[in-house]
């Protein structure tokens, strides 16, 4: 067994917890959480994640010495290799920052860091869906999307870090814009990219007279919430089916890119598919039948992430890369 203190950095809130890990199993002994915003900037979060980190240690009377390694999962991009947070987009003014080596000093233990995509990926390794898989692929789908790569039993994040940015890559010409990019991959298939493009039918829906069930109006369609749109969807609402449907289409023309390319054996989806897997899965499938290579599609499992809302948690654990114990 090997204590494990993970780091769940975002740009609404931080996570400090404590893991216990024994091979596949992590038993969790300690969680807390503070609002990001209500730091002052780097210096002052990482100060409080280390109170933090030494609260849950004298709650389960144990001291530095007692731990094996540290994890961060943070947003990127990052330096994994130096242990730098650059510039992530949602922690304006995160600029640079060498938290591995101000965390390390502190505890006197290894310490690494990954983006939360490559740290989701390891998790689902080691703890959830992806376990025994030489081959895979691991996609967030939040309010952005992007890819966490196992290859050859391995975390492959490229050259600096940029490996796995499937949500930038363009599927269309025109639609919902994500990665600062219309008709990415993260437009179509994102939490907000679907958000977007359920705008999209609705105004096309209320300029020809047809109503829907989750927008009422054109000055709704800036509010649209996701959740409603799969709500009608599942009661038969038209825009929203055709909304999932497009939605999943586009995710098998994603995803049929990936399998072509990097012959996964297992492609694990979280966020938002393990929500609507139900209305993303038909039309998913029906695209990558016919635009993945046959051979490479017949030995890809895609399944939903198994570790669903503690994914966070894992993540942070798992990116220490700490072996077996």
């Amino acid at each position: 067994m090997k204590n494990i203190l993970g780091f769940d950095i975002g740009g609404t809130k931080c996570a400090v917890l404590l893991g216990r890990v024994s091979g596949q199993n992590v038993d969790f002994l300690g969680r807390s959480f503070f609002w990001t915003k209500d730091t002052s900037g780097a210096d002052d979060a990482i100060s409080v994640m280390l109170e933090e980190a030494e609260a849950i240690l004298q709650n389960n009377g144990l001291t530095h010495k007692d731990i094996d390694a540290a994890g961060i999962s943070c947003g990127g991009p990052l330096d994994s290799k130096r242990g730098v947070i650059l510039s992530p987009p949602n922690l304006p003014g995160w600029d640079r920052i060498p938290i591995a080596e101000r965390i390390e000093s502190h505890f006197g233990a290894p310490v690494r860091i990954q983006n939360d995509a490559n740290a989701g990926a390891l998790a689902e390794w080691r703890f959830g869906a992806a376990q025994n898989a030489n081959n895979a692929i691991f996609i967030t789908f939040g309010t952005g999307c992007g890819a966490g790569l196992i290859l050859d039993g391995r975390l492959y994040s490229g050259t600096n870090d940029m490996a796995g940015e499937c949500g930038h890559i363009r599927l269309s010409a025109v639609g919902p814009v994500g990665y600062g990019k219309a008709g990415s991959m993260e437009g179509f298939c994102s939490g907000g990219g679907i958000a977007q493009l359920a705008g999209m039918v609705a105004r096309e829906h209320l300029q020809s007279g047809r109503s829907t069930a989750y927008c009422e109006s054109l000055d709704s369609i800036e509010h649209i919430d996701v959740k409603k749109v799969a709500e009608a969807a599942r009661k038969g609402d038209a825009a929203a089916c055709k909304t999932f449907r497009l939605a999943g289409e586009y995710l098998g023309r994603g995803l049929s890119i990936l399998v072509d390319c990097l012959n996964p054996e297992v492609i694990v989806l979280g966020g938002i598919f393990g929500r609507c897997h139900d209305l993303l899965v038909p039309p998913m499938e029906a695209v990558l039948k016919d635009e993945a290579l046959e051979r490479a599609l017949s030995v890809c499992r895609i399944v939903p992430a198994q570790l669903g809302e503690a994914i966070g948690d894992y993540a942070a654990i798992a990116a220490s890369g700490i072996s077996d114990a």
